[in-house]
């Protein structure tokens, strides 16, 4: 199973206040679009194209196996995936010898066919790489970000000398003040009209995510963020459903997450401060499109589910039954809040029988261990923050003193051949460990008995009762109950 739930406000981090981005427009077309790609420069290539949004997000949806130098490949773009973002992938060989090596092409598409003539070894250059003449979509981004950085410039240099100056209450500080609101004002003035001249295009929402939202400097640093939040709504559409088709959407969002997360010091404090992050932008959400509404609510369960957050779970509970919520995720939810309630501290762990590495039948009723303790471990051998939480057990649990109270029964959500061979790599290194794999990933009755949506997961059972003990969420907080 893949680290699926990576790219959701994780791990928090500092942000540049002007880097706001994002995109929409709506377009007419019925059978999807027609992209022609014209190879040149390299011996062969395999062509990708992989959608940066949608239900085939970081997937790719249309390949071309071999395409020879001076070669013509057409890719049909069906309408659900449209309009949108695409990153178009070369995996070249420059001579027939070579060993392939890759190289990447964001592009955008809309409703008008697509001709492209691209050197792979410069897919990027616009002398070796282009689009037809009357292109429009990728011209005008092209346009916008060039114009973009030139208007930006000074008021960015004003930003950087507002943030570092000392004396914030000396004369030139305030004339400082003041020549950055009136570039500030003149350059979202700029950005509206370019979003006008170019509305037809579905660029033109990205725009929009450059708005540089009022800043109080003449406060504390806490003051400022807090100032920051409050206008960070201001001038996006959230009456646009488009928007949801760009990636630049979640890095948006991910940043204003940030915001909140700089002012959380402690990780209790995250856990109060990120819910009511998510009730305030889920309402200003509500007032926009439902498409919106059901994909802020989607966001932000991805990340407390993520991050282990179940305050922030509840916040997402009263959004469930409004039908104007269009939610992808309604029913993952639900079954998460039912798992929340149900499972629990005091309760007996649901039953586990499954064939264990070895072949053998294991039973979690019938296991008794010599060890007071058995540690559940719901986990996957490609997930990053599962390999970070094993690297972090072993080394501890090998400890003479520890073994003897606690063992591990590790449960491997992975599904795919690729995956399972990766598991059973791993487990190699992890002797001692009592190891089972669930065949159907998340989708299985395992995973389903213990609400398990993401990994990894521990819970600490009574090795003869099978009582759930608790659901450490980290291994420093294991460490601190088996002493």
């Amino acid at each position: 199973m893949a680290d699926f739930l990576k790219n959701v406000f994780y791990p928090y981090f500092n942000i540049f206040l002007l880097g706001l981005f994002i995109n929409s427009s709506v377009s007419a077309f019925s059978d999807g679009i027609k992209l022609t790609i014209h190879l040149r420069g390299v011996s062969e290539s395999k062509i990708s194209l992989m959608a940066l949004s949608g239900t085939k997000q970081f997937k790719s949806i249309k390949e071309v196996s071999v395409v020879k130098n001076g070669g013509t490949a057409t890719l049909q773009i069906e309408k659900e995936h449209l309009p949108g973002e695409f990153v178009l992938r070369f995996d070249y060989m420059e001579k027939v010898s070579s060993t392939p090596y890759p190289s990447e092409k964001y592009i955008f598409i809309n409703n008008q066919d697509l001709e492209l003539w691209v050197s792979p070894m410069y897919s990027n250059n616009p002398d070796s790489t282009w689009f037809q003449k009357n292109e429009s979509e990728n011209a005008a981004f092209s346009s916008f970000t060039k114009e973009n950085g030139k208007h930006k410039e000074k008021l960015v240099l004003l930003q950087q000398f507002l943030m570092n100056y000392d004396d914030t209450k000396s004369k030139f500080y305030q004339l400082g003040i003041e020549e950055y609101e009136k570039r500030r004002s003149a350059y979202n003035q700029w950005l509206d009209a370019r979003v006008k001249s170019d509305k037809a295009l579905f660029v033109s929402s990205m725009y929009r995510f450059n708005y540089v939202p009022q800043i109080s400097w003449s406060v504390s640093e806490k003051a400022r963020i807090i100032g920051v939040i409050n206008h960070y709504f201001d001038g996006i559409d959230l009456n646009d459903p488009i928007i949801t088709k760009t990636s630049q959407l979640n890095e948006w969002m991910n940043s204003y997450v940030n915001l909140y997360g700089q002012m959380a010091t402690t990780v209790a404090l995250r856990d109060s401060l990120i819910p009511t992050a998510a009730k305030t932008a889920i309402e200003k959400a509500k007032q926009g499109n439902p498409i919106v509404y059901g994909w802020m609510v989607d966001y932000f369960y991805r990340g407390f589910e993520s991050n282990n957050i179940p305050a922030g779970m509840k916040v997402l509970e009263p959004y469930l039954n409004d039908p104007n919520c269009l939610t992808s995720k309604r029913m993952e939810i639900e079954r998460r809040l039912k798992g929340m309630q149900t499972l629990v501290v005091g309760s007996k762990a649901p039953d586990i029988v499954l064939k264990d590495n070895e072949g053998f039948l294991f039973d979690l009723n019938k296991f008794r261990p010599s060890q007071k303790y058995i540690l559940l471990l719901f986990w996957s051998a490609d997930c990053s923050h599962c390999t970070e939480t094993v690297e972090s057990l072993r080394p501890w649990h090998n400890q003479p003193e520890i073994n003897q109270k606690i063992t591990t029964v590790a449960v491997s959500l992975d599904e795919t051949e690729t995956e399972v061979e990766t598991w059973n790599q791993k487990i190699k290194t992890l002797p001692g460990w009592k190891h089972i794999q669930a065949p159907e990933g998340v989708r299985s009755k395992v995973a389903a008995d213990y609400y398990i949506l993401a990994t990894p997961v521990m819970i600490l059972l009574d090795s003869n009762t099978k009582e759930i003990l608790a659901m450490p969420e980290t291994v420093s907080k294991l460490k601190d109950l088996i002493r």
